[in-house]
């Protein structure tokens, strides 16, 4: 009987090498794909579960959602497409490009752009979410939730998916095909992983208060609420404002009421 590891070799040798491994991962649906490390230290990204419909612990999570939902890197888009057909308001964004076509065919909203870009809705959004390991995105965790409190109405909520341990550590990753770094020409890029410890001490300093934390299916979840006063001028509206969707990135928003 071969091993887990002589299949994944075979599997590398048929594929056709790619630049990018995760838009390669999109369009099939499954991996193995991973964070890689400059000393080889993998983190496995879970892309059969991301391109799959949302299971059961996602619709837990997508209860708690609040108003107009902004899901930030949010990959092949079950979670925009399962609130769609909810009939809420949601909007995702992403840095793949691949990401965020696989979600548009879906028929969800979404952007190419990254969370420190400009956005719809700035200061308007009921919810934003951070599941799937994003929380790691940028590589520095104040300056994420100092964003997405920028984003979010005072008082709104964020659901972010922690990992699952007291792990406060950054990195810089490259993505990567199994385990052969020679899946990505890509460029290392800064990555975090936080445990809900780590998240906790980050968040409170910054004005933001706890909601709520659980775990559910091995996964470990905090809803985290920004504060209830801002220094915005104009009032917050009720509900957040959507852009048309695109796939490219546009080059000037013209943002519609979300329903």
């Amino acid at each position: 009987m071969s091993t887990a590891h002589e299949a994944t070799a075979r599997d590398s040798a048929k594929r056709p090498w790619s630049t990018d491994p995760y838009a390669d991962a999109l369009r099939t649906g499954r991996g193995p794909l991973f964070l890689r490390r400059s000393d080889g230290w993998l983190l496995p990204l879970d892309v059969e579960r991301w391109c799959a419909r949302a299971d059961a612990v996602d619709l837990a999570v997508l209860d708690r959602c609040e108003g107009a939902v902004l899901d930030v890197g949010c990959g092949p888009g079950r979670l925009v497409v399962e609130l769609a057909a909810r009939g809420r308001s949601a909007l995702g964004i992403d840095v793949s490009e691949a990401a965020v076509t696989h979600t548009a065919a879906l028929g969800g909203r979404a952007l190419w752009r990254s969370v420190f870009e400009p956005l719809p809705g700035e200061g308007r959004w009921n919810t934003a979410l951070l599941l799937d390991g994003n929380l790691g995105i940028g590589g520095d965790p104040r300056a994420l939730l100092r964003r997405l409190a920028e984003l979010l109405r005072p008082g709104g909520l964020l659901i972010a998916e922690t990992a699952p341990a007291d792990v406060d550590e950054r990195v810089e990753v490259r993505l990567v095909y199994g385990t052969d770094a020679r899946g990505s020409a890509d460029a290392l890029f800064p990555w975090a992983r936080l445990g809900t410890p780590a998240l906790l001490r980050y968040a409170g300093p910054l004005g933001w208060s706890t909601d709520d934390q659980w775990t559910a299916g091995g996964r470990c979840f905090v809803a985290l609420r920004s504060r209830s006063t801002s220094n915005i001028a104009e009032p917050p509206k009720s509900t957040a404002v959507i852009s048309s969707q695109r796939v490219k990135k546009p080059s000037a928003d013209s943002p519609v009421t979300g329903s």
